[in-house]
């Protein structure tokens, strides 16, 4: 007997179904299906698995659908991993691409928040864009069990093409390399935008990932830039960060796991984080070396956002522009805290104020008071300004001003 099962089922499950698929060698199609929504969605649920069977030209199936409110593009996933189980096929069921998730993402984008997504999980990434993250990560690592990860590959590649999150930065987290090349063929057609590199501990690493990522992007005629954010998680990858940051002009961030590398340690993570400041702190000066983005571990209470806060506070402190995120509810208080405060944007204005002066008089020095200010300090001044304009924090007038100039 041929079977196998895909999906999720149970307490607590929701917009998920689990599918078990038997091939028969009658050609006969049985469908029985168990659903609090049977009487109004059984026909549709119906249809769907008939016309999967069809695609992959199935004549002879017993499948069983136990339905937790499932869409379409999951009984889709669970289907074509079902019978991928059980045939070699190259085929692929693909349902329409959303037109709004058709959008390319650029280098010096901001990435304060990004929320962690199980990739085996559909019902928290449904929803996830009305929250308003800067990026949404898909995951295909840590978060999906080892006998969950082919399956999850179906629904990864169905949810990036499916689900509308709201323009946030479609993220996918690879599993380790040589594991994750496996994972690109089911991201890099369906316009992910950034892959995070878990575990990240050479430059050989990214070159490898880059070779296999442009074999793909030639293949299927792609030419926008997949960015890359590679995640130092040991004491190799500290003490590599700098060759790693700089493997390749696709990297935009260099991300630490400090579950991981304290882990690696053999030390316990603290609130303090005096057991990861060396590695923090050589992360970052990594990162601001090659001019791309340090972003700092996941803080893991998701029920204090007081001591979130203070995290965020030391973490900017610490020179991270943004940090990883579990929940919903951690990314206003990300978003705010990363976002330059009041000081920041007075001193800003100054800034830029003193370089339109001394541009309206033909000076080629700027100055503020009795510094000189040179060229990076007032790009990095006009960046604060451009996000304090786009977060609110700017009135209206300066908002008008500083767009003339």
């Amino acid at each position: 007997m041929q079977q196998s099962t895909a999906g999720n089922k149970g307490k607590g499950v929701r917009s998920d179904c689990f599918i078990t698929l038997e091939l028969t060698k009658n050609e006969k199609i049985e469908i029985s299906i168990t659903s609090k929504v049977k009487a109004l969605f059984g026909k549709q649920i119906e249809k769907e698995v008939l016309d999967i069977l069809s695609f992959f030209n199935v004549k002879g199936a017993k499948v069983t659908v136990e339905d937790s409110g499932a869409t379409a593009l999951v009984i889709a996933a669970r289907m074509e991993a079902c019978i991928k189980k059980l045939i070699k096929t190259d085929k692929e069921y693909l349902l329409p691409f959303l037109p709004q998730n058709q959008y390319h993402t650029e280098k010096e984008r901001h990435r304060f928040s990004r929320l962690y997504l199980p990739g085996n999980t559909p019902s928290l990434a449904i929803n996830a864009g009305i929250h308003h993250p800067d990026g949404v990560i898909l995951d295909l690592e840590d978060a999906v069990a080892p006998d969950k990860k082919f399956e999850a590959q179906f629904l990864v590649r169905n949810m990036l093409r499916g689900i509308d999150f709201y323009g946030a930065e479609r993220m996918v987290r690879i599993n380790q390399i040589p594991r994750g090349i496996e994972d690109l063929d089911f991201i890099i057609p369906h316009n992910v935008n950034l892959i995070l590199v878990p575990k990240c501990e050479n430059r050989e690493q990214i070159i490898l990932l880059n070779e296999e990522i442009e074999k793909r992007k030639k293949r299927f005629n792609i030419t926008s830039t997949i960015w890359l954010m590679p995640i130092i998680e040991s004491a190799a990858g500290v003490m590599n960060a700098y060759d790693i940051a700089k493997a390749a002009p696709n990297i935009v961030a260099m991300a630490i796991g400090l579950e991981d590398y304290t882990a690696d340690l053999g030390v316990k993570r603290t609130l303090e984080g005096k057991e990861s400041l060396f590695a923090r702190s050589t992360l970052v000066n990594a990162c601001h070396a090659v001019r791309i983005q340090p972003i700092d571990s996941v803080f893991s209470d998701v029920a204090d956002m007081e001591a979130l806060k203070q995290n965020v506070l030391a973490s900017k402190a610490l020179g991270f522009s943004g940090m990883g995120c579990i929940h919903p509810r951690q990314i206003k208080v990300i978003k705010e805290n990363f976002a330059p405060d009041k000081d920041e944007i007075e001193r800003a204005k100054k800034i830029v104020n003193a370089f339109l002066v001394a541009k309206k008089k033909g000076l080629g020095v700027v100055s503020l008071g009795t510094k000189m200010i040179d060229a990076p300090v007032v790009k990095r001044a006009e960046k604060i300004i451009q996000l304090a304009i786009e977060m609110g924090k700017i009135d209206q007038d300066w908002q008008n001003e500083f767009a003339e100039s």
